[in-house]
């Protein structure tokens, strides 16, 4: 399988430099695996090492590093390379991977009341349950499990074991032992949003869960119930978000990154990995609250003193008050 490089530029535009537009790409690869027949990209200029040792047929760039690129061999300039680089795949994609195909696989389990769109596409063994709606252009990979009356837009990806709908956790304390809080709402996902393998988004207890439109989710994902996630918002995988915290439009949070119940995150944060997020973040910018790991000994020297910088504060300010300069009448 390849793709001719003038039908690249045809699709994508971009300018080629030191190139043979009939010149077959085999693959698409990265600076350090790429070979003569294949496309790689420089996304950073500090990879700059990477480009003159690579062996790539063609190689894509910004224009500040046309120069140093072209020395070595053909490129292709473009004003994003990472952006082109992903526009690539999807171009390479629609030319060799196998057609999705609408309908519903005969191992699927869909409810009588269902609506499944003709074009979407539901795969092995999912199962859409009561009142649920899929919309046109979806695809539900392998066991899929879209709960009652839940629903999903238009150009979804679910990937094989995700969960839409599982009961919110809500047990109400009662003597000893715990009271069920039935979760009466459901799940409203928007359109072009994709979801990674094993992600669990559970339904609202009262009022739905919401995934906005463009929202992009990884693989082990638990989105806690009447969490709000807002359009075009990223989270990479084992991300935490507990019940009814609301969270912003184009954010990002790193991958193990947890966010707690009831709080509100602004628009355009960016939320570092691991980082616990105990307050509501009310401006944009970058987060972070990760413990530096250490040897164990000095781990806990310094958790030691961690814990005591409440007592040392106190005691500071009362120094500082004990010393402070009385005013002159």
């Amino acid at each position: 399988m390849s793709l001719q490089l003038g039908t690249i530029l045809e699709a994508l535009g971009g300018e080629l430099v030191n190139g043979d537009l009939k010149m077959q790409v085999r693959a698409l690869a990265s600076l350090e695996s790429a070979g003569v027949c294949d496309l790689s990209f420089l996304s950073h200029a500090k990879y700059r090492s990477l480009l003159q040792k690579s062996k790539a047929g063609c190689v894509i760039v910004a224009p500040d590093m046309q120069s140093a690129a072209s020395q070595r061999g053909a490129c292709i300039v473009a004003a994003q390379p990472y952006l082109y680089f992903a526009r690539l795949t999807q171009l390479w994609k629609l030319h060799h991977a196998m057609p999705i195909v609408p309908g519903v696989h005969p191992s699927a389990v869909v409810a009588d009341d269902a609506f499944v769109d003709p074009q979407a596409s539901v795969g092995p063994f999912c199962v859409i349950e009561s009142g649920a709606r899929i919309g046109a252009f979806s695809v539900l990979k392998s066991r899929v499990t879209v709960g009652e009356n839940c629903r999903v837009g238009e150009r979804c990806v679910l990937y094989p074991g995700v969960v839409i709908g599982a009961d919110g956790f809500g047990f109400a304390p009662n003597d000893g032992h715990w009271e069920k809080i039935e979760q009466l709402g459901a799940v409203s996902i928007g359109n072009d949003v994709e979801i990674g393998a094993n992600t669990c988004i559970d339904r609202g207890a009262l009022q739905d869960t919401v995934i906005e439109d463009g929202v992009k989710l990884d693989n082990l994902i638990q989105i806690g119930h009447n969490v709000r996630v807002g359009a075009h918002t990223a989270m990479a995988a084992c991300v935490g978000v507990a019940g009814s915290a609301v969270i912003g439009a184009h954010c990002t949070v790193g991958g193990g990154a947890v966010v707690l119940g009831h709080l509100h995150i602004a628009d355009h944060v960016n939320i570092s990995a691991a980082t616990v997020v105990t307050r509501s973040i009310l401006k944009p910018g970058l987060y972070t609250g990760i413990f530096p790991i250490d040897d164990n000994a000095s781990w806990e020297k310094n958790a030691a003193t961690v814990k005591q910088a409440h007592n040392l504060r106190d005691r500071i300010r009362l120094l500082e008050n004990k010393h402070k300069t009385p005013e002159i009448p």
